[in-house]
């Protein structure tokens, strides 16, 4: 009998060595099946990406192309700056996350500890500016106004300053060419996002992280064109990042340049006048709040009207957009973003929105025509107009008797244009409306382009509001819950409007056509739909998309875009309709309510055309428009909580058209001091080096009409600005004959020598028209 135990295996111990065979073969399998697919299936791709560890990219950012005024003066350009830089990948490195580093480097360059700490750290829904709000391993500029003995502090003493770089480069420039600060239409520009890289990462403009991109204006609408494409050259390095040789080399390839349709003079001056007028607005006192005028926002729009091209574009308040250049402070960012300042990032041009006040009567006197009402009338001009027991008031009681649609313009008379919108709504089946209720009100609005986009090419333009049938059911669907729950009956004014609203607010109602007649109520405008309306009635009826972009020229010069004016619509209405309303519109400017603002105007060879509004807010002082053509421009000026149109913005207004046309105070034109007396064709002159040529800048376009006394100094303002009393009451200007006005006519059509053709251009000064006797007070 032996002690060796026996070696044959039980059941359970051959199931246990099965089950690890298995794995053991099925690790191997899988291993080598990984290694298949690594090295056979992917070789060739991961070979590349291995050989790419050798390899460092050094990239050259592109030259940003210039935006240029009409004649080729710099809006935005570039300049080398010296700019310190951190790299905040290096300085998470750190034990400190770089806070000494960055201690040091204030003390250097005279800034607060806090201030550089802030500008590196990243941008979230947390974190308010100042923050970086590119990619994080791009380097973050710090200040790009470094002296050169600063650099050469940081550069001598590279090991107390690991991760920080002071180097020159080219920087945004925004140079206000005689003052002409032109900001909301420029725009400003911001570092490149990790988002933005991956959504541009397959089209035909990708972004690398060192690109500035625009962020509003042209600098945004513009972007592809303006920013060029970055060089990147590739080295090969060894494993410790010595350079081995050059693998490839993209050159950069520098933005186009942008010519405008601005012209920086005229924007100077509409700038300069539409703060004048401001100023002005805030020393007046307004009687229904028994306080002055705030005056607390306004623009003002100058437009080519037989292109719809832009030829300047104003906004209040404004900013410095070199604010935004190598990063903004958190004061500036305060003060740009705060209610305090009002917004004035805002760009009120084309996103500034407010009820039209009686600039919006050109569109119910068309829709008038349209539903069959004769242009002649006759139309009583009432003091007041009543529904049910509702009393409408025309602006200070004023009456007139028996008027056509023609003289209703003209002073501005309220209750013509309530009888017609009232008449037309019962038409329509009142409260109960008509299956196909015509609705011609609301529907030649939208056909004259209200409540919906104009297409200029600049960002976030707002749609405006007309507010009809379709307008009252969504909006009531939408905020009938808040109405209900806030209405009371017999309570305050806004209490029992919500009251009203919370029970029928999806109604048109027979007040809201009346308010509405009047661009009262809940219509709603841009300073840019108004102005490409007035141009339309300027250039016989054709609707054109406004424009800022002329042309893109090319770095080298050798290709050039030009972008043309395109129409997209006609106003509805005859050509008879479009004269009768010409002509009105040249009665309020001779003898209705703008004629004390254009007393001495050379009306027989610049035909001017113009209509005052004033638009009341709840809540608010009136806000002030004045809408005005010639054959050349249209001119619309807006002041927010500014007082009458007349009034406000009359004075501003005739003050550009003086520039345009070198008109001077007692109405004499001198060619030589207009500053464009017709639009500019031609774009600026290409050199062959791809240079565009500009002419000299003065240091500030306004100062010469700074001294020049307004004028309508001295000029005694009538009884109201939108319905002024008769003539013989209220010393407005006397109606010329019936045959001068048709002379003036005939002229702009070219059947007579009216303005460029009866007097040679160039040739000094030109007497003024005869002007009219003004009547006694």
């Amino acid at each position: 009998m032996t002690n060796i135990p026996e070696t044959g295996r039980s059941p359970r111990v051959q199931i246990r060595l099965v089950v690890i065979q298995v794995l053991v073969i099925s690790l191997l399998g899988t291993l080598g099946g990984r290694l298949w697919y690594l090295q056979i299936r992917e070789g060739d791709q991961y070979a590349k990406e291995a050989s790419g560890n050798h390899v460092q990219q050094v990239v050259q950012p592109a030259v940003r192309g210039s935006i240029l005024d009409a004649r080729g003066v710099a809006l935005a350009d570039n300049e080398t700056r010296l700019v310190v830089s951190a790299s905040r990948t290096d300085l998470m490195k750190m034990p400190d996350d770089g806070k000494a580093v960055l201690t040091k480097l204030a003390g250097v360059l005279g800034m607060k500890p806090q201030d550089v700490m802030m500008k590196v750290r990243l941008c979230n829904a947390e974190t308010p500016q100042p923050c970086w709000n590119g990619s994080p391993y791009q380097p973050i500029p710090i200040t790009d106004e470094a002296t050169p003995k600063q650099a050469l502090q940081i550069r001598e003493r590279a090991e107390d300053f690991p991760g920080i770089t002071a180097e020159p480069q080219a920087l945004r420039r925004y140079p206000s060419p005689g003052k002409a600060n032109t900001a909301q239409v420029l725009g400003y520009l911001s570092p490149v996002t990790d988002e933005e890289i991956q959504q541009a990462q397959d089209t035909d403009s990708p972004y690398l992280r060192s690109d500035m991109v625009g962020r509003s204006g042209l600098e945004r609408q513009y972007d592809k064109q303006l920013r060029g494409k970055a060089g990147v050259t590739r080295y090969e390095v060894d494993k410790l990042g010595r350079v081995l040789g050059q693998a490839q080399s993209d050159p950069a390839e520098p933005g186009a340049n942008l010519v405008t349709s601005i012209d920086s003079r005229v924007q100077r001056i509409a700038e300069y006048e539409l703060n004048e007028a401001m100023k002005e607005a805030r020393k007046q006192h307004d009687r229904n709040t028994n306080r002055n005028y705030e005056a607390d926002s306004g623009a003002v729009v100058v437009m080519e009207a037989k292109t719809g091209r832009v030829v300047a574009m104003a906004s209040n308040p404004t900013y410095d957009p070199n604010s935004w250049v190598g990063g903004i402070s958190a004061k500036d960012y305060a003060e740009l973003t705060g209610e305090k300042s009002n917004y004035p990032l805002l760009n009120r041009a084309i996103q500034g929105l407010s009820a039209p006040g009686s600039i919006f009567k050109v569109i119910p006197t068309a829709a008038a025509v349209k539903a069959g009402y004769s242009f002649e009338g006759p139309y009583n001009c009432s003091s007041s107009y009543s529904i049910g027991g509702q009393v409408f008031k025309n602006f200070e009681s004023q009456n007139h008797g028996a008027i056509s649609l023609g003289r209703a313009l003209e002073v501005s008379c309220d209750t013509v244009f309530y009888a017609l919108s009232h008449e037309e709504w019962k038409r329509d089946g009142g409260n109960k409306p008509k299956k196909n209720a015509n609705d011609w009100f609301y529907k030649v609005a939208h056909q004259f382009g209200l409540g919906k986009e104009t297409g200029i090419d600049l960002p976030n333009e707002v749609t405006g509001r007309v507010p009809d049938r379709q307008w009252k059911a969504d909006y009531w669907k939408a905020n009938k819950d808040a109405w209900c729950k806030y209405g009371k009956k017999g309570g305050s004014y806004a209490e029992q409007i919500a009251y009203e609203n919370c029970l029928e607010g999806n109604r048109l109602r027979a007040g809201d056509s009346v308010n509405y007649s009047i661009g009262q109520g809940d219509t709603l405008v841009t300073p840019i739909q108004m102005a490409t309306i007035y141009a339309a009635l300027s250039n016989g009826g054709t609707l054109y998309t406004p424009t800022v972009g002329k042309a893109v020229i090319s770095p080298d010069g050798k290709t050039v875009t030009e972008i043309e004016p395109k129409a997209h619509g006609k106003l509805p209405t005859s050509k008879k309709t479009l004269e009768q309303i010409d002509e009105a519109l040249e009665g309020v400017a001779t003898r209705g309510t703008a004629a004390w603002r254009f007393e001495g105007w050379p009306q027989d060879e610049i035909p001017m055309h113009a209509k005052t509004g004033t638009a009341e807010v709840y809540g608010k002082q009136t806000t002030s428009w004045f809408a005005t053509y010639t054959e050349d421009y249209a001119i619309v000026m807006t002041i927010a909580q500014g007082g009458t149109g007349s009034g406000a913005s009359g004075p501003a207004v005739r003050n550009i058209y003086n520039a345009l046309y070198g008109v001077s105070e007692d109405g004499e034109i001198d060619d030589k001091k207009a500053l464009l007396p017709k639009p500019q064709k031609a774009l600026p002159k290409v050199r062959t080096d791809g240079t565009i040529t500009s002419p000299k800048v003065a240091k500030d376009f306004a100062e010469e009409f700074r001294a020049t006394p307004s004028p309508d100094a001295g000029a005694t303002a009538p009884q109201q600005d939108d319905d002024p009393a008769d003539p013989q009451q209220a010393g407005t200007v006397p109606s010329p004959e019936n045959t001068n006005r048709d002379t003036r006519r005939r002229r702009r059509r070219g059947g007579g020598p009216g303005r460029g053709g009866g007097h040679p251009r160039g040739r000094g000064p030109r007497p003024r028209a005869a002007r009219p006797e003004r009547t006694a007070s």
